[in-house]
């Protein structure tokens, strides 16, 4: 994956300000394939783990493959710092393709297509979460050959609805065990890579713009003028202004 030029960064990060996470997610995820060409659909189509390892290679390649995390010890309230490596999370575990994943327990006979982008996308922005999407047409969830609706499985069902899914994407979901070293105790805790890299960009944007604006000031460049200086020359200049 090649670094992302500073000026559609910019352009992403300011499109991003007024959306909400879900759609700030799509942007990122945009920006880290553009193999893809800004397809929204094709973006929307990708299983979660997917997505999930593009954003761990975008932020690699952008900010580094070391990344801090903070968390908070759920038992005696002490804050914990430790370091992941992006470049651990940016290949993404074998997801299935297979478009069917088929259930059977106690009778039951259930068909249903593992959650992907647009199921997590849609539930950010208020539908409700489901699992699975039962497969349309025909019988998708069936108890001793006979058709029945979805709302009826039993918690035993969607528990092994819920392990398929984990093994046909086993990148979907981040949650990492924190030994605390105050107390010993154990947390688990979700790591929301879109989130945390969109943190990042924030910051980054803001303090580009500063830049951008002192070196505006004192040689009297345009913005595309200054983007197009390397980082290096832009913290000479800035080192030079300082000593003015």
């Amino acid at each position: 994956m090649t670094i992302t030029a500073a000026a559609g960064l910019l352009t992403a990060w300011e499109t991003g300000l007024a959306q909400a996470p879900a759609g700030r997610a799509l942007l990122l995820h945009r920006t880290a394939r553009p193999d893809l060409g800004g397809d929204t659909e094709a973006l929307l189509g990708l299983p979660v783990g997917e997505r999930e390892a593009d954003l761990f290679a975008l932020r690699g390649a952008l900010f580094g493959d070391r990344m801090q995390v903070r968390a908070e010890c759920g038992a005696c309230g002490q804050d914990m710092e430790f370091d992941l490596d992006t470049a651990e999370f940016a290949r993404p575990p074998a997801a299935s393709r297979d478009p069917l994943l088929r259930v059977v327990q106690d009778g039951w006979e259930i068909e249903f297509r593992p959650p992907g982008v647009a199921d997590l996308t849609a539930g950010a922005r208020g539908a409700p979460p489901r699992p699975a999407r039962l497969a349309p047409g025909g019988v998708s969830a069936a108890r001793d050959g006979a058709a029945v609706p979805a709302e009826a499985l039993p918690a035993a069902v969607q528990r092994r609805i819920a392990e398929a899914t984990e093994a046909a994407d086993p990148g979907a979901d981040l949650t990492l065990d924190i030994g605390c070293p105050e107390c010993g105790t154990a947390t688990r805790a979700e790591l929301d890579i879109a989130s945390y890299l969109w943190t990042e960009l924030d910051a980054w944007a803001r303090d580009l713009l500063l830049d951008i604006h002192l070196l505006a000031t004192a040689y009297g460049w345009s913005e595309p003028e200054i983007l197009a200086l390397s980082p290096l020359r832009r913290h000479y200049y800035l080192e030079l202004c300082a000593d003015v």
